[in-house]
């Protein structure tokens, strides 16, 4: 199993409840109204609810000194979107693992038998549809009808495959994206073909709720099937999909013969390299949200495994060293770039940005599961949009966009919501 909490029981002890988790580190606040980096702490205001308070929870389970496992206590564990902005924050001045032990007590509660009944409907969903959102599996494709794309999966092939996503393929206002996406691709000459009805989950969900079978069942069946096609790349537009990709798909040992893209990096680079031409005007001022996964989240993750020795009574050394991923290393330029080489457009950048951007609330099945406190958490993002006099928020990841759009409509707000892709297309 990718997942033991017995290996974070260190980590887990050595948390001094400093607090670092619950706010961006101080040389990156700009006012006191934005100064929160986790949803969760900020909604509830009660410790457990933070980075630090999760790590005591980890600690209990992996002890067993709790009594009992109730309800509000899942309903404690699973009321966070996994954004990993209290790892980065705390990684500011040290060397703790905070998000893996949250992922880790949620496989050691689901190992159990423990999660919440809206999970183990996305749960049967992955099992008989091969998706999370209760759509038909002969329906995945649809999203596609008419474009005229090779489908690896009826034996065609190509260079790149691109992978849609859960959410772009049934969601009907965001399937557009896809489809711009692929067109953009072609465009530009690229040798582009999809999977159609074959393509299945990234398992990005599956991973962060503990369910670990299923998400190496589809992790596997995905580097197989792309390895099996010969692609030489897999470019995605769902974030969450390229977080996972990125991050723990090289830790199931399997040889990945292709390169994984977020339509984004793709994209800027057949920009710069003339592939495509940004030649009308956008004349607005724009923000930009950095998903969780597409930034923060998307190095890949080197587990430590080694020899622990403690200098002076107090500093740990260890054999190998150990390497620590602090969110630096995200996909933070190419979106920019795109949004800046663009006629008329004036960027502006809120307080909370890259490895310290505040989460859109949809994460780890959220949206799902907790839809109230996803749109609260966006209503605070949008917020933050308004602060700086945007006119309207791009982003790069559909789950980012479809919670924004559905606290809009909530709240009666006029601000913009669109993809880098939609951007693209209408400059293009």
């Amino acid at each position: 199993m990718l997942l033991e909490l017995k290996d974070y029981v260190g980590d887990m002890k050595r948390c001094a409840r400093c607090s670092m988790c619950k706010w961006p580190p101080l040389a990156q606040m700009k006012s006191w109204r934005f100064s929160n980096n986790c949803p969760s702490i900020a909604r509830y205001n009660f410790h457990t609810y933070s980075g630090g308070g999760r790590m005591a929870v980890g600690l209990a389970l992996a002890e067993g000194t709790l009594e009992e496992i109730t309800d509000e206590f899942l309903n404690i564990v699973y009321r966070c979107t996994a954004c990993g902005a209290c790892d980065s924050s705390c990684k500011y001045n040290s060397e703790l693992e905070v998000l893996w032990p949250i992922y880790a007590t949620r496989a050691h509660l689901a190992g159990m038998g423990y999660f919440l009944p809206e999970h183990m409907m996305i749960l049967e969903s992955l099992r008989k549809e091969d998706n999370t959102l209760m759509q038909p599996k002969a329906d995945r494709g649809k999203w596609a009808e008419g474009l005229e794309v090779k489908d690896l999966s009826k034996g065609e092939q190509a260079e790149v495959v691109y992978h849609a996503g859960c959410l772009y393929c049934y969601d009907p206002e965001l399937s557009p994206i896809a489809r711009d996406s692929v067109m953009l691709l072609k465009q530009a000459g690229v040798d582009v073909g999809i999977r159609g009805s074959q393509e299945t989950c990234c398992g990005s969900i599956a991973f962060q709720l503990g369910f670990q079978g299923e998400f190496i069942k589809f992790a596997e069946s995905n580097i197989d099937d792309w390895n099996a096609a010969g692609v030489r790349k897999v470019v995605t537009s769902c974030a969450c999909g390229f977080g996972i990709m990125k991050s723990v798909y090289p830790l199931l040992g399997k040889e990945m013969k292709f390169e994984v893209l977020h339509i984004t990096q793709y994209l800027h680079e057949l920009i710069k390299g003339g592939n495509l031409k940004l030649s009308g005007a956008f004349p607005a001022r724009v923000t930009y949200h950095d998903p969780c996964n597409l930034g923060r989240k998307s190095e890949t993750y080197v587990p430590w495994r080694g020899e622990e020795k403690k200098v002076l009574g107090q500093f740990i050394l260890r054999e190998p060293q150990k390497i620590i991923h602090r969110g630096w290393n995200g996909i933070y330029e190419p979106p920019r770039d795109i949004i800046r080489s663009v006629p008329g457009i004036k960027l502006v950048e809120m307080e909370r940005i890259k490895e310290y951007s505040w989460c859109c609330g949809a994460g780890a099945g959220v949206k799902q599961s907790m839809n109230d406190f996803a749109l609260w958490t966006a209503s605070e993002r949008i917020e933050e949009a308004k602060s700086v006099g945007s006119e309207a928020i791009i982003t790069a990841c559909p789950w980012c966009e479809r919670n924004f759009k559905d606290a809009i409509t909530e709240s009666g707000d006029n601000l913009a919501i669109y993809d880098v892709v939609e951007l693209i297309k209408q400059v293009i």
